[in-house]
């Protein structure tokens, strides 16, 4: 039996989670190592606007993790599993997206680094809450004899 309202609440923390990764990865690449990430650092190592999409899309990404391991549990049979596939391969979409943008080549590699530890961050997170959240069924019970 499922706990959406423990579920939900473990999606929203991780929500606010992979936001404050996606920033903290931004003022990292371009403040320690001078990479641009995402948009160019013209505006400042807070950039622009692309710096706050970047972290409400990863925060977005954790609620779409959220809602897809909840479908799975109800519709799926091995639902872990699956959301453990679901999402080892969006992981590497992430990943393979920025190499097909014409950046330089430490922006591109920074910026999959950074998109990997998005994926395992929200991956790792809410499948915990999911497993939190599943509260084994109570068995009837056995009738007298």
């Amino acid at each position: 039996m499922l706990n959406a309202g423990r579920l939900w609440a473990g999606g929203a923390a991780t929500a606010v989670v992979a936001g404050l990764i996606a920033i903290a990865g931004v003022l990292f690449g371009r403040g320690i190592f001078d990479v641009e990430v995402l948009a160019p650092k013209g505006e400042g190592v807070w950039g622009d606007a692309s710096t706050g999409w970047y972290a409400l899309g990863a925060g977005a990404a954790a609620l779409l993790a959220t809602g897809l391991v909840q479908l799975l549990i109800l519709t799926t049979p091995r639902p872990m599993r699956f959301f453990g596939w679901v999402i080892a391969l969006a992981t590497a979409v992430a990943m393979l997206a920025p190499f097909v943008t014409d950046g330089d080549r430490g922006s591109r590699f920074y910026t999959a680094g950074l998109n990997l530890v998005l994926g395992v961050a929200i991956g790792t997170l809410v499948a915990g809450v999911a497993k939190s959240a599943l509260r084994p069924a109570i068995p009837a019970p056995a009738p007298y004899r």
